[in-house]
């Protein structure tokens, strides 16, 4: 019988990584000197290629774990980049994901295996290939998924305080934030629990710590409430 099959072409399936951390400083980018040709020692995005036994799913979360230990962490499928000549050596196809991870929880020890690093998402290296609209079109997912989804809080540690919280919406937002208003709107939403610890690392007054309550939101969610995350702007 005529394996039909055969008359097609095979292409490589690659899977890259966006991957999104979070310090008091801003959003960060977690980026690889990629250590084999063409373009080696430049600056990279995790990725890898698909296995025969894996799905996309667990393949992209396989090549997140082996970067920073880590499971069980936001993962979202982006975009497919399969322009022709996008690879010089191979006809590849890259799926590209996005992950927004603890950056204090990652393994510090397989970072410096993989020679990794954390850039400021707005003072990035030149990346090799297309990665730079991958991030491009990370960030622009990121923006739209924190406008009404609470997937700011995957970048967070359990307890954090206001002003943490605002420094990051306005990292993902890249724009100023009035901090009444910014407080006012989130409270306001309530599904965050006040703690009655304090952080004192950075005022003598300290900041209050927070949690955000899964429960509250689902069941505002279940009950139709409409709950919008992106913070009015300056």
């Amino acid at each position: 019988m005529k394996n039909h099959y055969e008359e097609h072409d095979r292409i490589l399936v690659a899977l890259d990584c966006i991957i999104f951390g979070f310090d008091r400083s801003g959003l960060k980018l977690l980026l690889i000197k990629r250590d084999f040709e063409p373009e080696k020692g430049n600056w990279s995005l995790m990725g890898g290629f698909l296995k025969r036994e894996e799905s996309l799913d667990e393949a992209a979360d396989r090549i997140l774990h082996k970067l920073t230990g880590l499971k069980n962490v936001y993962l979202e499928q982006l975009y497919g980049f399969g322009e022709v000549d996008r690879d010089p050596v191979e006809r590849t196809v890259s799926i590209a994901y996005y992950a927004l991870i603890n950056i204090q929880e990652h393994d510090k020890e397989l970072m410096d295996k993989y020679g990794a690093r954390w850039f400021p998402i707005n003072e990035l290296p030149d990346l090799i290939f297309d990665h730079p609209q991958m991030v491009e079109a990370a960030k622009s997912r990121l923006q739209y998924r924190a406008s009404h989804e609470p997937v700011g809080f995957e970048l967070l540690p359990e307890k954090f305080t206001m002003p943490e919280l605002q420094i990051l919406y306005e990292a993902i937002y890249e724009t100023e934030l009035d901090k009444r208003n910014f407080r006012r709107r989130i409270l306001s939403m309530d599904v965050l629990v006040k703690t009655d610890e304090k952080q004192k690392k950075y005022s003598k007054k300290g900041a209050y710590f927070y949690k955000f309550n899964e429960e509250k939101y689902r069941a505002k969610i279940n009950n139709g409430d409409n709950l919008v995350f992106k913070p009015i702007k300056l």
